[in-house]
Protein backbone atom coordinates (compact mmCIF):
# COMPACT_ATOMS: atom_id res chain seq x y z
CA UNK A 1 0.00 0.00 0.00
CA UNK A 2 1.46 3.51 -0.80
CA UNK A 3 1.25 6.04 1.64
CA UNK A 4 1.13 8.38 -1.50
CA UNK A 5 -2.91 7.36 -2.12
CA UNK A 6 -4.30 10.03 -0.89
CA UNK A 7 -2.78 13.23 -0.90
CA UNK A 8 -4.08 17.31 0.23
CA UNK A 9 -3.48 19.47 -2.10
CA UNK A 10 -0.58 20.98 -0.97
CA UNK A 11 1.12 18.53 1.41
CA UNK A 12 3.82 17.26 -0.63
CA UNK A 13 4.60 20.48 -2.02
CA UNK A 14 5.64 21.95 1.19
CA UNK A 15 7.46 18.69 1.78
CA UNK A 16 11.01 18.65 2.49
CA UNK A 17 12.78 15.64 0.76
CA UNK A 18 14.32 13.08 3.41
CA UNK A 19 17.12 13.94 5.81
CA UNK A 20 18.25 10.51 4.34
CA UNK A 21 17.78 11.17 1.07
CA UNK A 22 19.58 14.09 0.62
CA UNK A 23 22.78 12.45 3.06
CA UNK A 24 23.65 10.12 0.71
CA UNK A 25 22.23 11.49 -2.95
CA UNK A 26 25.82 12.07 -3.96
CA UNK A 27 26.87 8.33 -3.98
CA UNK A 28 24.39 7.71 -6.88
CA UNK A 29 26.40 7.54 -10.17
CA UNK A 30 25.25 9.37 -12.86
CA UNK A 31 22.34 8.36 -14.68
CA UNK A 32 18.38 7.64 -14.57
CA UNK A 33 17.39 7.15 -10.90
CA UNK A 34 13.93 5.87 -10.23
CA UNK A 35 11.88 7.31 -7.22
CA UNK A 36 9.45 4.71 -6.84
CA UNK A 37 6.02 5.33 -4.75
CA UNK A 38 7.17 9.22 -5.69
CA UNK A 39 4.15 10.34 -4.64
CA UNK A 40 3.81 14.38 -5.29
CA UNK A 41 7.98 14.02 -6.33
CA UNK A 42 9.28 15.84 -2.81
CA UNK A 43 12.57 13.17 -3.61
CA UNK A 44 12.14 13.92 -7.74
CA UNK A 45 12.10 17.69 -7.60
CA UNK A 46 15.63 17.19 -5.06
CA UNK A 47 16.90 14.44 -7.15
CA UNK A 48 16.27 16.30 -10.32
CA UNK A 49 18.01 19.44 -8.78
CA UNK A 50 20.79 17.52 -8.17
CA UNK A 51 21.28 16.67 -11.90
CA UNK A 52 19.69 13.27 -12.29
CA UNK A 53 17.20 12.16 -14.94
CA UNK A 54 14.41 10.92 -12.91
CA UNK A 55 11.73 8.71 -13.33
CA UNK A 56 9.10 8.93 -10.98
CA UNK A 57 6.55 6.25 -10.37
CA UNK A 58 3.57 5.79 -8.29
CA UNK A 59 -0.13 4.85 -9.08
CA UNK A 60 -1.81 8.03 -7.91
CA UNK A 61 -1.96 9.91 -11.19
CA UNK A 62 -2.91 13.07 -9.62
CA UNK A 63 0.24 12.69 -7.43
CA UNK A 64 2.08 12.49 -10.61
CA UNK A 65 0.47 15.54 -12.26
CA UNK A 66 2.45 17.48 -9.27
CA UNK A 67 5.84 15.40 -9.41
CA UNK A 68 6.69 16.38 -13.25
CA UNK A 69 9.11 18.60 -14.35
CA UNK A 70 12.29 19.50 -15.37
CA UNK A 71 14.28 16.62 -15.93
CA UNK A 72 11.56 14.36 -14.27
CA UNK A 73 9.53 11.99 -16.28
CA UNK A 74 6.79 10.63 -14.67
CA UNK A 75 4.67 7.26 -15.37
CA UNK A 76 1.73 5.62 -13.47
CA UNK A 77 1.60 1.87 -12.42
CA UNK A 78 0.39 -0.24 -9.92
CA UNK A 79 3.25 -2.19 -8.53
CA UNK A 80 0.66 -4.54 -6.83
CA UNK A 81 -1.77 -5.99 -9.22
CA UNK A 82 -0.21 -9.41 -8.87
CA UNK A 83 0.58 -9.56 -12.61
CA UNK A 84 4.32 -9.75 -12.50
CA UNK A 85 4.74 -8.21 -16.12
CA UNK A 86 2.67 -5.18 -15.06
CA UNK A 87 4.06 -4.35 -11.77
CA UNK A 88 7.56 -4.29 -12.54
CA UNK A 89 7.72 -2.79 -16.49
CA UNK A 90 11.50 -1.67 -15.65
CA UNK A 91 14.40 -3.01 -17.13
CA UNK A 92 17.48 -5.24 -15.80
CA UNK A 93 20.22 -2.76 -14.77
CA UNK A 94 18.70 0.28 -16.00
CA UNK A 95 19.00 2.74 -12.76
CA UNK A 96 21.68 4.34 -11.40
CA UNK A 97 19.95 4.66 -7.89
CA UNK A 98 16.61 3.38 -6.62
CA UNK A 99 14.79 6.19 -3.95
CA UNK A 100 11.99 4.89 -2.08
CA UNK A 101 10.51 6.20 0.72
CA UNK A 102 7.49 5.45 3.12
CA UNK A 103 6.48 2.59 0.83
CA UNK A 104 6.73 -1.05 1.17
CA UNK A 105 5.78 -4.16 -0.93
CA UNK A 106 7.75 -6.83 -0.35
CA UNK A 107 6.80 -8.99 -3.63
CA UNK A 108 8.99 -6.20 -5.30
CA UNK A 109 12.51 -6.63 -3.76
CA UNK A 110 13.67 -9.01 -6.30
CA UNK A 111 12.61 -6.84 -9.82
CA UNK A 112 13.76 -3.38 -7.88
CA UNK A 113 17.10 -4.45 -7.23
CA UNK A 114 18.05 -6.11 -10.70
CA UNK A 115 17.00 -2.90 -11.85
CA UNK A 116 19.77 -1.13 -9.95
CA UNK A 117 22.85 -0.88 -12.47
CA UNK A 118 26.38 -2.24 -11.15
CA UNK A 119 27.55 0.37 -8.63
CA UNK A 120 23.90 1.73 -8.13
CA UNK A 121 22.25 3.08 -4.87
CA UNK A 122 19.78 2.17 -3.16
CA UNK A 123 18.37 4.53 -0.67
CA UNK A 124 15.85 2.82 1.22
CA UNK A 125 13.17 4.43 4.10
CA UNK A 126 10.19 3.27 5.35
CA UNK A 127 8.78 2.71 8.35
CA UNK A 128 9.43 -0.06 10.94
CA UNK A 129 7.54 -2.27 13.92
CA UNK A 130 6.50 0.27 16.96
CA UNK A 131 5.29 2.21 14.65
CA UNK A 132 1.67 1.01 15.31
CA UNK A 133 2.14 2.94 18.69
CA UNK A 134 2.04 6.54 16.79
CA UNK A 135 -0.13 5.99 14.47
CA UNK A 136 -0.92 4.60 10.65
CA UNK A 137 0.82 2.66 9.05
CA UNK A 138 -0.04 -0.25 11.88
CA UNK A 139 -0.57 -2.84 9.66
CA UNK A 140 2.67 -5.53 10.32
CA UNK A 141 2.23 -6.02 6.12
CA UNK A 142 3.31 -2.16 6.04
CA UNK A 143 6.07 -1.86 8.70
CA UNK A 144 9.61 -3.91 8.27
CA UNK A 145 10.85 -6.38 10.71
CA UNK A 146 14.03 -5.83 13.07
CA UNK A 147 16.88 -5.87 10.48
CA UNK A 148 14.65 -6.46 7.56
CA UNK A 149 16.21 -4.41 5.29
CA UNK A 150 19.54 -5.33 6.42
CA UNK A 151 18.67 -8.98 5.20
CA UNK A 152 17.09 -8.13 2.24
CA UNK A 153 20.73 -6.44 1.62
CA UNK A 154 22.86 -9.19 2.18
CA UNK A 155 20.80 -12.04 0.49
CA UNK A 156 20.64 -9.89 -2.71
CA UNK A 157 24.72 -9.18 -2.71
CA UNK A 158 24.32 -5.76 -1.74
CA UNK A 159 27.19 -4.00 0.17
CA UNK A 160 25.70 -1.85 3.36
CA UNK A 161 26.97 1.27 3.39
CA UNK A 162 24.99 3.36 6.35
CA UNK A 163 21.85 1.40 8.02
CA UNK A 164 19.47 2.74 10.64
CA UNK A 165 16.44 1.49 12.61
CA UNK A 166 15.03 3.53 15.51
CA UNK A 167 12.56 6.68 16.50
CA UNK A 168 12.17 9.80 14.26
CA UNK A 169 10.36 12.54 15.33
CA UNK A 170 10.26 14.95 12.24
CA UNK A 171 8.05 14.95 10.19
CA UNK A 172 6.07 13.45 12.60
CA UNK A 173 6.79 10.75 15.44
CA UNK A 174 7.16 7.51 13.93
CA UNK A 175 9.73 4.59 13.99
CA UNK A 176 11.56 4.10 10.48
CA UNK A 177 14.33 1.86 9.56
CA UNK A 178 16.48 3.02 6.54
CA UNK A 179 19.22 1.66 4.32
CA UNK A 180 22.06 3.63 1.72
CA UNK A 181 23.43 0.31 -0.01
CA UNK A 182 25.49 -0.36 -3.44
CA UNK A 183 25.43 -3.06 -5.97
CA UNK A 184 28.70 -4.18 -6.35
CA UNK A 185 30.22 -7.18 -7.11
CA UNK A 186 33.66 -5.82 -5.69
CA UNK A 187 34.39 -4.04 -2.84
CA UNK A 188 33.59 -0.96 -3.55
CA UNK A 189 36.19 2.12 -3.55
CA UNK A 190 36.35 4.63 -1.00
CA UNK A 191 35.27 6.93 -3.00
CA UNK A 192 32.33 5.52 -3.24
CA UNK A 193 31.61 5.21 0.29
CA UNK A 194 31.87 8.52 1.51
CA UNK A 195 29.99 9.71 4.30
CA UNK A 196 28.87 13.42 4.99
Amino acid sequence: MSTTDKIAPDSHLISSPSNWVTRFTHLIPSGEVLDLASGAGRHSRWLAAQGYPVLAVDRNADALALAAGAGIQTQQVDLETGNPEQDWPFAAERFSGVVVVNYLHRPLWKKMIASLALDGILLYETFALGNEQFGKPSNPDFLLRQGELLEIAHSHGLQVIAYENGYIDTPKPAMVQRICAIKSRHRASPENLRLI
